[in-house]
C-alpha cells in the first residue's frame, strides 16, 4: 500500500463528502479510490468511514485520523512547495469563485496581467453571488466581501470598497433628492440587494457623526444578483446602494448620480478565502499574492 496516496485519498473523501466527488477531483476511478481507503483501514485495523447510499461520514476514529493526517499532508505539501517555488514556474489548474459585479468590474479586467505573468496556469472562473461550498465544490478559493463567518476557512484581506448610494437622474427628478438618510423612509422607492442565502434584504448602511446607521425600509424591488441590481438603478426603478467600482462608469456617463455622499458608510472589506485543510499549492500561493498586490487599488476604483 502507498500509505501517502491512501492518506490523500481518505482526506479528499472526507473533504468532498462522497467518493464520487473525491474521485472526480483526483481524476481517479472510484474503484481505485475505494481500494485505497479500504487498504488504509486494513492497515490501521479500524473503520474510518461509515458509507451509505447517500453520504459518507467519518467515524470518531476517522475524524481523529483526518485531523492528524491533514496536518501531515499540509506539512509535506509545504516542504515540496518551498523547493518548487524557488526553481519552478507555477502551473496547473485553478478553480476560483467570485461574485458577479466583482468579476465583471474588478477581477476580469485584471486577469490579463496575471495570465501574462503565469502562462502555465489555467483558470476556471465560477461567477455567482450565491456562496459556494469550497470543499464539496472542489474550489481552490473564493473572493468575497464582508465578514468571514465560517471558522473552518482562512481569509486574507485584499482591500476595501466604498458603498455608494445612487439613483438615476430621471428617478431623482420625479421623486426628489433625499437630503439625509432618514428621508429614505418618506416614500422613496428602494431597490434592495437580497441575500442569495436567506432571501432577506440587506439594510442601507450609512455613517452619521462617526456612528454606524442602518435604514431598513420595505423595498420597492428586491434583487439577489449584483449585475441585475445595478441595472435596475440605471433603468430608474429606484435608489440602490452598491460598490463604488460597480457604478463608476455609470457615474462618469451621467446614468447614475451619487446621493447622501456625506453619510457614506465605512468601507466594505474584501477577502480571498480558502479551506484551512486544503493543500496550498504553488499556483494558489502565487494567485493570492497577486490579488494582495493588485486588488486594493482596483476595489477603490
Amino acid at each position: 500500500m502507498d500509505q501517502l496516496m491512501a492518506m490523500r485519498a481518505f482526506a479528499r473523501v472526507v473533504e468532498a463528502g462522497s467518493f464520487t466527488r473525491a474521485a472526480d477531483s483526483l481524476n481517479m476511478p472510484i474503484a481505485t479510490l475505494s481500494k485505497l481507503v479500504k487498504s488504509l483501514e486494513a492497515h490501521l485495523e479500524t473503520r474510518l468511514l461509515h458509507r451509505t447510499t447517500r453520504r459518507v461520514v467519518t467515524t470518531p476514529e476517522g475524524e481523529e485520523y483526518y485531523e492528524k493526517a491533514s496536518r501531515v499532508l499540509i506539512d509535506i505539501e509545504d516542504i515540496d512547495t518551498s523547493f518548487r517555488a524557488s526553481c519552478c514556474t507555477p502551473k496547473g489548474h485553478l478553480r476560483i469563485d467570485v461574485g458577479g459585479s466583482t468579476a465583471r468590474d474588478v477581477l476580469i479586467p485584471l486577469l490579463p496581467d496575471f495570465m501574462q505573468r503565469n502562462p502555465d496556469i489555467r483558470i476556471d472562473l465560477g461567477v455567482a453571488d450565491r456562496p459556494v461550498d469550497l470543499i464539496s465544490g472542489n474550489v481552490d478559493c473564493v473572493i468575497r466581501g464582508g465578514p468571514l463567518d465560517d471558522s473552518t476557512l482562512i481569509a486574507r484581506h485584499i482591500g476595501e470598497a466604498e458603498l455608494l448610494t445612487c439613483a438615476a437622474p430621471g428617478y431623482l427628478k420625479n421623486h426628489g433628492v433625499p437630503a439625509y438618510p432618514q428621508e429614505l423612509r418618506n416614500g422613496h422607492k428602494l431597490v434592495s440587494y437580497l441575500s442569495p442565502v436567506t432571501g432577506r434584504a440587506f439594510p442601507f448602511r450609512f455613517r452619521e457623526n462617526g456612528e454606524a446607521l442602518e435604514i431598513s425600509v420595505p423595498h420597492y424591488l428586491g434583487i439577489n444578483e449584483s449585475n441585475a441590481h445595478l441595472a435596475a438603478a440605471v433603468a430608474g426603478l429606484g435608489i440602490v446602494q452598491t460598490f463604488g467600482y460597480a457604478v463608476q462608469s455609470h457615474l462618469q456617463a451621467g446614468a447614475l448620480v451619487e446621493i447622501l455622499r456625506d453619510w457614506r458608510p465605512k468601507a466594505y472589506p474584501f477577502h480571498v478565502v480558502y479551506p484551512q485543510n486544503r493543500h496550498l499549492t504553488h499556483r494558489l500561493r502565487v494567485f493570492i499574492a497577486w490579488l494582495a498586490e493588485v486588488f486594493p487599488a482596483a476595489l477603490r476604483g
